[in-house]
């Protein structure tokens, strides 16, 4: 019983964790539940979403990740881009006035 307890709490810590980084909260929940210290451990090491290169979809406009092969806005078709953006943690943030 205290086993199930443990595999919970490292479950919940590890979809969080992965949510907070960009991830699917219930993918993270399953892996951490399943594997509790090393799924906590691999969500803790998971990359961060706002570190990857983005690009622009050439139909609709949308930034999306590099690594995207379909635009997640419009469905088109992407192939490998001549002009990379740079990931979202370069950019400087503004603060709403």
């Amino acid at each position: 019983m205290a086993y199930v307890f443990i595999a919970l709490g490292f479950a919940f810590a590890g979809g969080i964790v992965g949510r907070l980084k960009g991830s699917s909260f219930f993918l993270w929940f399953l892996i951490s539940g399943v594997l509790p210290f090393l799924g906590l451990a691999a969500a803790l090491l998971y990359r961060w979403d706002r570190d990857e290169p983005r690009r622009q979809c050439p139909r609709c406009g949308s930034i999306v990740m590099l690594h995207d092969a379909v635009c997640t806005r419009c469905g088109a078709e992407l192939d490998f881009p001549d002009v990379v953006l740079a990931p979202e943690s370069a950019s400087p943030r503004t603060r709403p006035s």
